[in-house]
């Protein structure tokens, strides 16, 4: 039987009407290696460059993953007036040198991009000093690498951050710059370092872990990653009175290795 429903049409033409949602986007941010203890202190600082007012969420962690709250801030969202500036500290006690904060700043059809700057910095008192050591703000990429000889890098410290909720690897080599060539390599494959020492951790989401590149006086140190969102950096002591560390910005890391051993 066949039915012709003015209704039935209007429904139709109705539901092709509708328009698709818009997909949210966000910019995440990550500040790492922040310094707490008795003689040490980070300070996180957000400014709305423009001529709105913008709101971020604002996620600090311990070393260990573990969420960890913001002083004098009731929530993890901050409101920002225009062109306002706020400065902000971690409710942390213990003494360490791996806390680290992101924000997760929402973009729109009339904010197409971001409008918070995100900066910090570490202070560290020796005696009757103040060190202050500027931190640099960096951003999540998937299976981060560094390779490099270690001549110029003493007391260099690579910090890595696994900024996702799904657990991250990460292998590192020390060596004496050997390189061997793979049984039966194939085209275009590299040579791969002779490791003296390796080390293979696993790391749990949020976590944090710290590779000196210097071991039992190797020349080359290597590191290779497995993770969604990882932060690389790297820190050179400023002072050998106390331990504080400055942001080496020089210093570039590799994007997105492939597997070169399928099952591993």
């Amino acid at each position: 039987m066949r039915v012709n429903s003015p209704y039935l049409l209007l429904l139709a033409f109705g539901a092709a009407a509708l328009p698709a949602a818009p997909s949210e986007r966000f910019v995440e941010s990550v500040l790492p290696a922040l310094a707490y203890g008795p003689s040490c202190s980070s300070t996180v600082r957000l400014q709305n460059l423009s001529d709105t007012p913008a709101a971020v969420e604002i996620e600090a962690h311990r070393g260990s993953g573990a969420l960890v709250a913001l002083a004098g801030q009731a929530n993890r969202v901050i409101h920002l007036d225009a062109g306002e500036q706020g400065a902000y500290h971690l409710e942390i006690e213990e003494e360490t040198t791996s806390a680290w904060v992101k924000i997760r700043e929402k973009l729109s059809e009339s904010h197409p991009s971001a409008a918070v700057a995100l900066s910090g910095a570490t202070e560290c008192r020796d005696g009757n000093q103040l060190r202050v050591a500027v931190r640099e703000v960096a951003f999540p990429t998937r299976d981060p690498w560094f390779s490099g000889d270690v001549a110029d890098l003493h007391g260099a410290v690579l910090t890595l951050i696994n900024t996702s909720e799904q657990a991250a690897r990460a292998s590192a080599c020390y060596s004496a710059g050997i390189l061997y060539s793979a049984p039966n390599p194939q085209p275009g494959s590299e040579l791969v370092p002779l490791c003296s020492s390796t080390v293979d951790v696993q790391i749990p989401p949020f976590g944090t872990r710290e590779f000196p590149l210097e071991r039992n006086g190797n020349s080359h140190f290597a590191l290779r990653t497995r993770g969604n969102a990882i932060v690389l950096q790297m820190l050179r002591p400023a002072d050998q009175h106390v331990r504080i560390y400055s942001v080496d910005s020089t210093i570039q890391f590799g994007e997105e290795v492939p597997d070169s051993h399928p099952g591993h």
